[in-house]
């Protein structure tokens, strides 16, 4: 006699089917976990500890960032951190979004450009700071030469500290526009063209074209642009690193190099440098928070 096969209800699931899911994502929590999650649980006790990688650590409670805070080179660091996020953020999206729709158009010399621009992102950074500060070297560097050679005046660029985060912030923008201008680019290319006919018939001007119809369709794009340009601004260090290594005086030193300086270069101060990083990832979560409350609402999805 044939056995009678027992119907499941629907939606039942397996013990394997429940599980499953799980087992799929354990390789990637177990390496989230060991590689990000513990470091940063790690940073945060160690900020309540002194410690210089020798002996053994003790347990000092807030004293390293009342030690941060009651330095002026701490606080000049978060200046010079923000001033570089703000002008970076701000002026290198701007600059991307232009070039962006510039670009669109269907003409040889954009498409020309559009390879060109995108160049500078595949070189290497530490290539980059390198050459850069060759270029802007005070004595016979190639950006003077051009200035005398139009009867204007040299100018100290890294060697001054008027000039130097002025010309880090250049060397930023140079490296990171080309890359946010062929996103912005790629993503103004998927606006529906039915859109902007419509807003012909209309008679709608070039710039009530953009402001309706272009940034809105890009705004996810652009959202997503804002958000890892703060956080990767707010990391920077290689650049500062090999150009002005934090000067002229503290002219250039941002919160990364600060925490550089008092980990490897100062002895016996690795306290001081695990409490400045837990301050900058709170200023970074900070940040990603403020962002996603005030502009997330204003993210337009299809």
């Amino acid at each position: 006699m044939k056995k009678k096969q027992i119907a499941c209800p629907a939606g039942y699931q397996t013990p394997w089917e429940k599980i499953r899911p799980y087992v799929y994502i354990l390789p990637a929590m177990f390496f989230l976990g060991v590689f990000v999650i513990y470091p940063l649980i790690d940073v945060v006790i160690r900020s309540f500890q002194k410690w210089n990688m020798i002996t053994e650590p003790t347990w000092v409670g807030w004293s390293n960032y009342a030690y941060n805070f009651r330095r002026t080179e701490f606080k000049d660091a978060i200046v010079h951190t923000l001033t570089y996020a703000l002008f970076v953020v701000g002026l290198g999206l701007s600059l991307s979004t232009l070039f962006a729709v510039w670009l669109s158009k269907k003409t040889f010399l954009n498409n020309l450009t559009r390879s060109v621009m995108f160049m500078p992102h595949v070189i290497a950074l530490l290539s980059v700071a390198m050459v850069w500060a060759w270029i802007m070297n005070k004595d016979n560097g190639l950006l003077n030469m051009v200035l005398n050679f139009f009867g204007l005046p040299s100018l100290k660029w890294i060697d001054g500290s008027e000039t130097a985060m002025m010309s880090v912030i250049i060397v930023a923008l140079w490296k990171a526009v080309g890359y946010n201008t062929m996103l912005i680019y790629a993503a103004i290319q998927n606006v529906p063209a039915e859109l902007y006919e419509a807003a012909d018939l209309d008679n709608a001007s070039s710039w009530k074209k953009f402001s309706k119809i272009t940034l809105p369709m890009i705004s996810p794009q652009m959202f997503m642009l804002l958000i890892t340009a703060t956080t990767g601004s707010f990391r920077v260090f290689d650049t500062i690193r090999v150009m002005t290594r934090g000067g002229p005086g503290t002219s250039t030193q941002v919160l990364v190099y600060y925490i550089y300086k008092q980990a490897f270069v100062l002895q016996g101060k690795v306290g001081y440098a695990f409490s400045a990083a837990v301050i900058l990832m709170l200023m970074i979560g900070v940040v990603t928070i403020a962002y996603f409350r005030i502009l997330s609402k204003r993210v337009h999805y299809q």
